[in-house]
């Protein structure tokens, strides 16, 4: 959030408004196409733009030549790329001429001649726009827009919606959101309150309202306590005591109403104490009690219409709602008194955004905007800040602050991994940070201390570009600035987790266009891996049967110790970069592991064959080459199809999908085993369709899905602490899985139980299938 140089004592506009523009307008000379939504109080802006990238793309050597021991294996290029953003951002009304000005002198090559504009502003401020940015206003309908923007943000944002908690140590508890996000009952309430049910993309019906809503609160709170300012009002209801005003169960009946089931706390008649009693009431009492009239009326309207439409989702919003943890918590209390807990409230963290995501894509039909996921991106995005007023007093001056949201188009369509057990209760990641605070604070120290290191590698791997140096110093201001507000306010993406702490690194990285920054080393690595391949498969086949399986499990997990991620490793690499294979075994815990399900492995392979097997591997070196293939040789020669699935785009040191075509490839060429599996089809790569050194199983490459059903796959194998530990470590499949990592941190690994280079060797069969065996 960005303030402003304005002049905060006069309502009237100083015309004068710096901007540090770049930093909340972004990419507008790439801007194409837009949309506005103006409220009462604050205007919405959303358009689309086109950002260039580089990315690191990686292709093979012509290889028909005579090879030379020291020829590089392939050659990293890097290109311009150009991918979709949606930038969304809110700002208050007062700001509109200055913002419009602004857009006008930077737009250069806009696609239309129409911007959509929804809200009740809309009329108001037409001309003016039309003025401004000689585009023609076309008015879209305030329903239509707000529920399009709902289904967008509940399909494209996993964390988007949450509980409101308000003793808990995080305020805010957020859903995992579903891909099959319908039907659900949205509740606005606005000045007056609407209630729509949604059934469908573009089936949805008004089936409800009430004129008692949040414009009610405001007006009989003015003419009760003679304050006009809508957060004054609710200030003082935060302080207020409604007993005071309210006629309570006990204040009849002297205690409970047994027979009736009635506690003696419950109110029995709001303002009911005001008839009878001749003393005045203070103004946060009067407040107090309104607040709670107005909420529970509300409440228990949607409960009624949530039970008569045998809904269970019910999400609120509207300018009643809208950050005010006060109405949060009352609405939130409301709904789980009349429903007896069944029902939980919902709300939204990007609640404000819907009317312009709505118009926005109601602009975009033709490019359909639907085919696409898309996903936060947390370099650009300024998260959802903490409402308490306690906690941040000048958040409630709102006044020339700027909220920002971008998404970033993925090429792909991301959907579940067919073998979850439950979509529904799936939760990637194993640890909460929002809640853990003992944890919270160890991982944002971890990253902070890894930094300098990260900004280092980033130069390093673009040596030749004198800017690099100025670029990598504006990345760490910008990550050192996320993992700060994230100290303060964990919740500000959604559920704080390694991964998202992670995720944030490489956006941040990529916009400053460091898009690999372990480019080299992994070349330099796969290279050094080729040339032992043979000799670890040779040595591997010389063994007798039981000795061979646990010979590739050490491998595997020797391999995994491979990992620029973790700093334990990170420092050993650049000491002493003979660490090699054997050592990494030296390192390994010996057995009985942390977790040690090897024996009933082993017992399993003593029967037949799995049909297909979904590795999703980690890193690249001697993880994937000299760990990985090896150990899926092994199921080939057994009769299993294999399935590898990588990473689209890069991360840390993970090998990526263009890498490894390459060094199955290189494989293939030496090892016949390989080259056949190839050439049958019985060995086939997939992109995962996601750039994180995790792994979210709800949003997966679409390719990735049908593959894994058709070809039947019925086991799944989960790789390296980043997809095995940090996510997943709980997740529940419908087939067989092995998860398996080295813990390379030794915090975590303490806090599991064991030391630094512990082993997790993780086999679970689904308890339907137990049986089969």
């Amino acid at each position: 959030t960005l303030e402003w140089a304005a002049d905060r004592g006069s309502h009237s506009m100083d015309k004068s408004i710096t901007l540090p523009p770049d930093e909340i307008f972004r990419n507008l000379e790439n801007a194409k196409r837009f949309a506005i939504d103006i409220g009462g109080s604050l205007t919405k802006l959303a358009y689309y733009s086109t950002v260039q990238h580089k990315v690191a793309k990686v292709r093979s050597f012509d290889h028909s030549a005579k090879e030379t021991d020291g020829d590089p294996l392939y050659e990293i290029s890097v290109q311009e790329e150009i991918t979709a953003r949606l930038h969304f951002i809110k700002f208050e009304n007062a700001y509109i001429e200055t913002c419009l000005d602004f857009i006008k002198d930077h737009l250069v090559n806009t696609e239309t001649k129409v911007i959509k504009a929804t809200g009740g502003g809309a009329y108001k401020f037409k001309d003016l726009i039309e003025k401004k940015l000689k585009l023609k206003v076309d008015k879209e309908d305030e329903m239509t827009c707000l529920i399009k923007g709902c289904n967008f943000v509940l399909k494209n944002i996993p964390h988007e919606a949450f509980v409101y908690a308000k003793h808990a140590d995080s305020e805010f508890r957020f859903q995992n959101t579903h891909p099959d996000i319908f039907p659900y009952l949205l509740i606005n309430i606005g000045s007056g309150v609407s209630i729509v049910k949604v059934e469908a993309e573009d089936k949805f019906e008004r089936i409800g309202g009430s004129s008692i809503g949040g414009g009610t609160f405001w007006g009989l709170g003015a003419l009760l306590t003679k304050t006009k300012r809508f957060d004054e009002l609710l200030q003082l209801a935060s302080k207020g005591q409604h007993t005071n005003v309210d006629m309570l169960v006990k204040d009849i009946y002297g205690g409970a109403y047994g027979s009736l089931g009635l506690t003696g706390d419950l109110i029995a008649s709001s303002f009911g104490k005001s008839a009878t009693t001749d003393k005045e009431f203070s103004k946060e009492d009067m407040a107090k009690s309104l607040l709670h009239m107005i909420s529970n009326d509300i409440g228990q309207l949607a409960c009624l219409y949530a039970k008569l439409h045998n809904l269970t989702r019910v999400y609120f919003g509207g300018f009643f709602i809208r950050g005010h943890p006060v109405t949060m918590h009352t609405i939130t209390y409301s709904i789980n008194f009349f429903t007896k807990g069944e029902v939980q409230a919902l709300f939204l963290r990007h609640e404000g955004y819907l009317g312009a995501i709505g118009a926005f894509l109601k602009g975009a039909e033709e490019d359909n905007p639907n085919q696409y996921s898309w996903e936060e991106n947390y370099a650009g995005s300024s998260g959802l800040m903490s409402a308490s007023p306690e906690l941040n007093p000048v958040q409630r001056a709102r006044s020339g602050t700027f909220d920002m949201l971008e998404m970033d188009r993925l090429d792909r369509q991301l959907v579940n991994l067919p073998l979850l057990q439950d979509p529904t209760s799936y939760i990637p990641d194993t640890v909460d940070l929002t809640e853990d605070a003992l944890a919270r604070e160890y991982w944002l120290y971890c990253f902070e201390d890894a930094l300098d290191g990260v900004v280092k590698r980033a130069i390093a791997s673009q040596k030749d570009q004198p800017e690099a140096v100025e670029r990598a110093e504006k990345f760490r201001q910008k990550y050192r600035h996320k993992v700060q507000t994230l100290r303060h306010q964990p919740f500000a993406y959604g559920s704080l987790t390694v991964r998202s702490l992670l995720d944030t690194r490489e956006h941040c990285l990529n916009e400053f266009n460091f898009p690999d920054p372990y480019s080299k080393i992994k070349q330099k690595e796969n290279d050094m891996a080729l040339k032992y391949y043979l000799k670890v498969v040779k040595s591997v086949e010389e063994l007798s049967w039981e000795q061979r399986q646990f010979t590739l499990v050490k491998g595997l997990l020797a391999g995994n110790v491979f990992d620029w991620g973790a700093k334990a490793v990170s420092d050993v690499l650049e000491s002493d970069p003979e660490f090699g294979f054997e050592q990494a075994k030296q390192q390994l815990q010996e057995r009985p592991w942390l977790v040690d399900a090897y024996n009933q492995w082993i017992e399993r392979l003593k029967g037949p064959p799995h049909k297909c097997a979904l590795f999703f591997v980690d890193n690249s070196g001697i993880d994937i080459i000299l760990g990985v293939f090896p150990f899926i040789r092994e199921l080939l020669v057994r009769g299993t199809e294999v399935v590898l699935a990588s990473n689209s785009g890069p991360a840390l040191n993970d090998v990526t999908n263009s890498e490894l075509q390459i060094l199955t490839e290189r494989i293939a060429a030496m090892d016949p085993v390989i080259h056949a599996a190839l050439k049958e089809d019985r060995l086939a790569l997939v992109q995962n369709g996601s750039s994180s050194p995790c792994l979210d199983l709800s949003r997966l490459d679409k390719v990735l899905a049908t593959v894994v059903r058709e070809r039947g796959t019925d086991l799944v194998i989960i790789e390296g602490m980043g997809r095995a530990i940090h996510t997943n470590y709980y997740a529940m499949l419908s087939c067989e899985s092995l998860k398996l990592a080295v813990i390379k941190n030794s915090w975590l690994a303490e806090r599991l139980g064991g030391k630094i280079f512990s082993v997790v060797f993780k086999y679970e069969v689904p308890s339907k299938a137990q049986g089969q065996h």
